[in-house]
C-alpha cells in the first residue's frame, strides 16, 4: 500500500491550517476552562479572606509531630490517577489551613519570619499566572523592569543612592552569599576564576564580630576559603563589633602574610537586634582596601525611621548590602535582596555567555538580564510582591509600621522590667529579649533549664510564639516584633500567657 501523497507548495500550507484547526485545543488534563477557574478560584479566595479575617481566633500552631501529620497527609503512594480539581483545591485549603504554623497570628513573635501582607499573596497569583523567567529581558521584559524598579525603591527605603545596583534572591543566606562572591572576586586575586582559590599565594581572610549570622560559615565552606579564614571579632559592652580588636586582627594577619578581603557589620543582629559601628568599620575597609558588607537582613529597613538615622550611620559607604523583604517589609516568603554599590562587580562574578544564550543587548538600549547578576539563570518573578506593597502603603506607611513594632518591642520590656516574675535584659530595634525569673531562685543553671523549658513548651502550645537568644551563657526568651498584626492589647496578653506556663513549669521542676 502505498502512503498517501501530501499536498506541496502553498497547497501544503492550506492543508496544514485545516490540520490545526481541528486540534486547536488539546485535550490537556492540567487546563481548566474559564468557568472551572473561576469557580475554584471565587472558592479558594473566599477561604483565604475568611482566615485572614480570623487568624487571630486560631491557635498559632497545634503543635502537630510527624507522625501525626503523616497520618492527616495520608501515607499513599503517587497516585496512578487524577484527582478532580475543586475536590483537590478544596482539600489541600483545608490541610494548610488547619496544620500550618501561622506567622500571621499577632501573637507570633518568633525568629524573624514575618505577618505576611494579603497583597503578596495575590502578588505571587499574579506572578505564577503570567510565569515571567526574570533570568533574561527577552523573557520577562516587565517583570525585569519592575525588579529594576523595585531595586532602586529599596536602595532610597534605606537611604543609600539608587545607582547602587543588585536583585531579589531566596532570602537571607543567597543575598548574603551573593554580596560575600562579588567581595571575593573584587579582592581575591585576579586569577581566581582560572585558577582558583587554593593556587593563592596569601591565605584571604574575613572579619566579622562573634554575633554574626551562621552564613559566614555556610559561605567560606562553600565558597573555598574554609572556616579557619574567618576571623571572630570580640564584641564590646554593647554587643557591638570591638573597632580596637578588629583593626589589631587586621594588622596581624597583614604582618604574617595572610591577605584580608572584607569585613562584615551587621545591622540588626538576630539574637539582640543591636547594629554595629557601620560608620567605624566603613574607615578601617578604607584604610586597608577592603570590601565592606552589611549584613542587614533583618534590622536595616530601620533606617527608614528619622530616629535612628545615627544609629545606621555608615550604610551608605558599604559596598554590599543584604536585606531580606520577607523579614520588616511584612513580604510573604521568599523575598530577599543584594544591593551593591557598584553593579559591574556582580556582572564581573557572575556573567557568563554560552553559546546557546540568545540574550544580547539591544543594540539601541543597554537591558538588564538578571542571571549576570546572581546565582540563578531561572528565576522567579520575587520582585512584584515587593513592588506591589511599596505601592500599596507608601514610605510614609512603611515608616508608621515599623516604628510601631519597635514601640511594641519597648513596650514587652518595660512590662517584663515591672514584672516581679520576669527579668528584661535587652531591647534593640524590634526585639526584646527577657527570662522568667521565680521568687527566691537564683541558681543560673536552673534558671537556664526553666526558660529554656518555657520556650519548648510556648513553641508547641498555640498561644504564644517566642525564640530564644543566649545572652552572656543566660537563656532568655525572645520576641522579634515584625509583625503589622500585633497591637498593644498583645503585650500584657503575651506576659500572662508567659507567666503561666512558667508557674507550671516551675512547679512541675521542683518536684
Amino acid at each position: 500500500m502505498h502512503a498517501k501523497a501530501l499536498p506541496i507548495g502553498s497547497a501544503f500550507f492550506v492543508y496544514l491550517k485545516k490540520q490545526l484547526h481541528m486540534k486547536s485545543h488539546r485535550n490537556s488534563a492540567l487546563e481548566l476552562s474559564k468557568e472551572q477557574f473561576k469557580e475554584i478560584g471565587y472558592q479558594l479566595i473566599d477561604n483565604l479572606s475568611n482566615f485572614i479575617d480570623t487568624i487571630q481566633e486560631k491557635p498559632i500552631t497545634r503543635g502537630e509531630n510527624p507522625k501525626e501529620l503523616l497520618k492527616v497527609l495520608g501515607d499513599f503512594h503517587l497516585p496512578k490517577e487524577g484527582t478532580s480539581t475543586s475536590i483537590l483545591v478544596s482539600e489541600t485549603t483545608d490541610l494548610i489551613l488547619k496544620h500550618s504554623l501561622f506567622n500571621g497570628h499577632p501573637k507570633f513573635l518568633g525568629f524573624i519570619t514575618s505577618s505576611p501582607a494579603p497583597i503578596g499573596a495575590l502578588a505571587d497569583l499574579l506572578a505564577a499566572t503570567a510565569n515571567p523567567n526574570v533570568g533574561a529581558h527577552v523573557l520577562s521584559p516587565i517583570a525585569t523592569e519592575i525588579e529594576k524598579q523595585t531595586i532602586q525603591w529599596l536602595c532610597e527605603f534605606i537611604g543609600v543612592p539608587n545607582t547602587y545596583g543588585g536583585l531579589l534572591v531566596s532570602g537571607g543566606n543567597m543575598a548574603n552569599f551573593t554580596g560575600f562572591l562579588a567581595a571575593r572576586t573584587a579582592k581575591a586575586p585576579k586569577t581566581i576564576k582560572t585558577d582558583g582559590i587554593s593556587n593563592a599565594k596569601s591565605k584571604l581572610t574575613v572579619y566579622c564580630s562573634k554575633t554574626t549570622h551562621t552564613w559566614i560559615e555556610k559561605a567560606t565552606i562553600l565558597f573555598g576559603l574554609g572556616t579557619n579564614s574567618i576571623r571572630w571579632i570580640e564584641t564590646n559592652k554593647a554587643n557591638k563589633m570591638n573597632i580596637d580588636v578588629l583593626k589589631e586582627t587586621i594588622q596581624k594577619d597583614i604582618n604574617e602574610g595572610c591577605k584580608p578581603i572584607m569585613v562584615i557589620g551587621t545591622a540588626g543582629d538576630v539574637s539582640t537586634g543591636v547594629v554595629d559601628n557601620l560608620k567605624e568599620i566603613s574607615k578601617v575597609c578604607n584604610q586597608h582596601d577592603l570590601w565592606f558588607h552589611i549584613d542587614g537582613a533583618y534590622g536595616v529597613p530601620a533606617a527608614i525611621v528619622s530616629d535612628l538615622k545615627d544609629v545606621f550611620n555608615g550604610l551608605e559607604d558599604a559596598d554590599s548590602i543584604a536585606l531580606d523583604p520577607h523579614k520588616w517589609l511584612y513580604n510573604p516568603l521568599e523575598a530577599g535582596c543584594t544591593l551593591v554599590k557598584n553593579p559591574v562587580h556582580l556582572t564581573n562574578t557572575f556573567s557568563s555567555h554560552p553559546e546557546y544564550y540568545n540574550f544580547a543587548n539591544n543594540e539601541d538600549e543597554q537591558v538588564i538580564n538578571y542571571y549576570e547578576y546572581g546565582l540563578q539563570n531561572s528565576r522567579g518573578f520575587r520582585a512584584l510582591k515587593v513592588w506591589m506593597a511599596l505601592k500599596q502603603i507608601g514610605r510614609n506607611g512603611y515608616q508608621k509600621l515599623i516604628s510601631e513594632d519597635i514601640e511594641l518591642s519597648k513596650l514587652l520590656f518595660e512590662e517584663a522590667k515591672n514584672h516581679d516574675l520576669f527579668e528584661a535584659v535587652t531591647q534593640n530595634l524590634s526585639i526584646t529579649t527577657f527570662r522568667f525569673v521565680p521568687e527566691n531562685i537564683t541558681d543560673e543553671n536552673y534558671l537556664n533549664k526553666l526558660n529554656e523549658a518555657i520556650v519548648n513548651t510556648l513553641q508547641l502550645g498555640g498561644e504564644v510564639f517566642v525564640s530564644n537568644a543566649i545572652i552572656d551563657n543566660t537563656y532568655c526568651l525572645r520576641a522579634c516584633f515584625v509583625n503589622f498584626r500585633t497591637s498593644k492589647k498583645d503585650i500584657p496578653e503575651i506576659i500572662q500567657i508567659i507567666e503561666k506556663v512558667g508557674n507550671k513549669l516551675h512547679t512541675e521542676l521542683m518536684q
